[in-house]
């Protein structure tokens, strides 16, 4: 009977609290080994998390991953202070929600997820180079795309083959329904935006084009944490980062993320 019990319990799902105080004991104990216990010459830290899709909100909530900064402001620091590991005053904590787990980071024991500790010896990884763009509202061709690193430029729009102002003609690789039954799509314009891997950042860039700004339609993002972000040049794009959502037009949305949900997952 005991055995049993024992058995039963050990099967039960893990709580915040639980997840939360053993990813911080396997951060700290990274910590310790870096540079002696000396956390100088750490530049970053990249924390990767390759949570099953029924236990994703648990690790969101675990790593506070809705509130800027409060896990790396309040949790690792706290480690870092507590252990005399004394961090820069400017040291960077990015969270990814990831399909695999880097090879070249360190995995957990008993938690799917990895820490790389980038140090003036040893850089920070890059992000994930596969990332995927997931229609929310509106009807395009797909409800999901594959973002590749390196490729060429994803173009954004209304109908697939278009031709613009100067006589060129462009393809929209995400391209949504001329004839459609969402009236979001009227308000999306044939040359409304488009997707670029920077190599330099390690990030997609998302940028308005000439469609896209005002007085057109519009391109607006709104950030993991809550911030509006609205697009008024083709200029300066946005770095898009994990679970943030983009509108065009009045309320066409798309989400990124570099979680593969197994759908349509085409470009």
């Amino acid at each position: 009977m005991i055995d049993f019990l024992k058995q039963k319990n050990s099967q039960q799902p893990m709580d915040v609290k639980i997840i939360r105080n053993k990813l911080l004991q396997f951060i700290k104990e990274q910590l310790q080994r870096r540079e002696g216990g000396e956390g100088s010459n750490i530049k970053g830290m990249e924390l990767y998390i390759a949570s099953a899709a029924d236990e994703r909100d648990v690790y969101e909530s675990t790593v506070y991953l809705h509130e800027n900064d409060r896990f790396k402001n309040n949790e690792v620091q706290k480690i870092a202070d507590d252990y005399a590991i004394a961090l820069p005053p400017q040291w960077n904590l990015n969270i990814m929600f990831v399909d695999e787990l880097p090879v070249d980071a360190v995995k957990a024991k008993d938690l799917p997820v990895a820490l790389h500790i980038g140090t003036k010896k040893q850089p920070t990884l890059n992000s994930p180079t596969t990332a995927y763009l997931k229609v929310l509202t509106g009807e395009a061709e797909h409800v999901q795309y594959t973002l590749k690193a390196g490729s060429n430029r994803i173009c954004i729009g209304r109908d697939r083959e278009v031709q613009t102002a100067d006589g060129f003609f462009r393809i929209n690789t995400i391209a949504f329904l001329v004839k459609s039954t969402s009236d979001s799509n009227k308000y999306i314009s044939r040359q409304h935006a488009h997707i670029e891997w920077n190599e330099e950042s390690g990030c997609f860039f998302l940028f308005a084009d000439e469609g896209g700004i005002p007085p057109r339609n519009k391109v607006k993002v709104q950030t993991v944490n809550g911030s509006l972000i609205k697009l008024q040049t083709t200029q300066i794009g946005h770095p898009l980062k994990e679970g943030d959502q983009f509108m065009l037009g009045e309320s066409t949305l798309l989400q990124f993320t570099y979680t593969n949900e197994g759908k349509d997952a085409l470009k």
